[in-house]
């Protein structure tokens, strides 16, 4: 595809959007944009969940990294699993039951103002890093196929990306996005299934059993990593760091329990986090599948593309045709978007709501503040991006991602967890320097894990042991 038939696919794609934003928009106010009015329908939800909990890192960096970690990512796959149900059965009845707008209310009514602000903060710090990872692989994506040959510099590039999201958001919010983001979901997968039909005629594999067969005989379709606890893909590291990885990056994060805090009741929430939590398995192993494949036809084709550049440089060779190149932009813009956008919603929820306590301002102003807030947001995600250009060249984004979240989430993790086995009073005061001296430790402790525990990486696992810092950390401030 030429630039010009990407940018018209682009802008008719955003039309689409923007039209949706208006007939869902049209309420405008505060309620309709942090809870949809608490009637979101849970099978909308949990489509669209698939999409924001993938997201364009996914879409690009799982199939990137199947040559050199053949499919050791699904057992992180199968540890998310059984975070989704710790979230379904532990923390969605707590968030219900308290009746919670921002969920981080819970710190507050649980041990005080400094904890709930100090697991505000963590949360706008861990969002605002992963949904500029996200927005960052696509802005460099799109930089490549089309604002490179119009002599257009990246930050540009970002500004656009970021405007776009907002123009569609700023008056439904999350209503808007249940239903944009179960759209982009839908492009998402079919552009994936269109992509696996052609590297299926291009590798002369004929119908479904034959596209198993290849895959299940390949070298690189390894599951386990069962041999060496000292492998960063070892098993049960990566089981546990999907496993704790879910529950802070979903059941503790505002952005992905907003959208299941607009379903009408408990019972729907739940059979929504069950059932997005079963065809999440099945989207992971179609997306490694494509990898594999995709990784063949290079080998094949003598293409010399890796990691997040592998996907894009092949869904625009020519002889790849316009269908599958339309659809792979359709498929990577509605990846990041389906994230990106419900990341700006719920950045803002939370500033809004933890930070400068909207609900205590005037209300005929609070409208007003919101809308200001969401352009403010807007700002630091476009800085944050072009920030990350100059920080992150030829990484796989995926796994710079998680191991950001590492130790952005853990200060959430210990702080829930202490708060919701155990009935111990804190020195309230005191949890933001808990939540500050856990990472520092916890980085110190992955740099020098060799040298300390004989040989030992740690992996995505940092997360376990940062959440362990905090909750140890305390015990220490505890009331006696």
């Amino acid at each position: 595809m030429s630039p010009t038939q990407i940018i018209l696919l682009i802008a008719a794609y955003f039309i689409v959007l923007i039209l949706i934003s208006y007939f869902t928009g049209q309420e405008d106010s505060n309620d309709s944009f942090f809870k949809a009015n608490k009637s979101a329908p849970w099978y909308l939800v949990a489509f669209g969940m698939i999409g924001a909990s993938l997201s364009g890192v996914t879409f690009i960096s799982v199939p990137g990294a199947v040559e050199t970690k053949q499919f050791g990512y699904l057992q992180v796959v199968f540890g998310y699993f059984f975070g989704y149900l710790v979230i379904a059965y532990v923390l969605l009845p707590l968030y219900y039951r308290m009746n919670l707008t921002s969920i981080y209310t819970y710190l507050r009514d649980r041990f005080g103002n400094t904890s709930y602000k100090t697991g505000s903060v963590a949360f706008l710090i861990s969002r605002t890093v992963g949904a500029a990872f996200r927005l960052f692989l696509v802005a460099k994506v799109l930089q490549l196929l089309v604002f490179d040959n119009l002599g257009m510099p990246f930050p540009v590039t970002v500004i656009i990306t970021i405007a776009l999201i907002w123009l569609y958001t700023f008056k439904g919010g999350i209503k808007t996005i249940i239903f944009t983001d179960t759209l982009q979901t839908l492009f998402m997968l079919i552009s994936v299934v269109v992509t696996i039909s052609f590297l299926a005629t291009a590798l002369d594999l004929n119908g479904i059993s034959e596209i198993y067969t290849n895959v299940k005989d390949s070298t690189m379709s390894r599951v386990f990593f069962l041999d060496d606890s000292n492998d960063a893909q070892f098993f049960i590291k990566s089981f546990l760091a999907g496993m704790f990885i879910t529950i802070t990056m979903t059941g503790l994060d505002q952005d992905m329990m907003q959208k299941n805090l607009t379903c009408r009741n408990l019972k729907d929430a739940q059979k929504n986090m069950v059932v997005f939590s079963i065809v999440l398995i099945f989207v992971n192993i179609l997306f490694l599948a494509l990898g594999l494949m995709l990784t063949q036809y290079a080998q094949q084709n003598g293409i010399t593309a890796t990691k997040d550049d592998l996907f894009p440089t092949i869904a625009m060779l020519p002889e790849i045709g316009i269908l599958t190149s339309a659809f792979f932009i359709l498929g990577l813009i509605a990846a990041a978007y389906s994230s990106a956008d419900s990341a700006l919603t719920s950045l803002t929820t939370s500033f809004c709501i933890d930070i400068i306590e909207l609900d205590k301002k005037p209300e005929n102003k609070q409208k007003g503040i919101r809308k200001r807030v969401h352009i403010l947001v807007s700002i630091v995600l476009v800085a944050v991006i072009i920030l990350f250009d100059s920080l992150f060249k030829d990484v796989s984004v995926i796994w710079e991602l998680f191991k950001a979240a590492g130790y952005t989430y853990g200060p959430l993790l210990g702080l829930f967890a202490f708060g919701i086995l155990t009935k111990t009073e804190l020195k309230d005061k005191y949890v933001w320097i808990i939540a500050l001296i856990a990472p520092i430790l916890s980085y110190f402790i992955n740099m020098y894990s060799a040298e300390l525990f004989n040989g030992y990486k740690i992996g995505f696992e940092i997360l376990i042991v940062n959440g362990l810092l905090t909750y140890l950390g305390l015990i220490l401030i505890r009331r006696k």
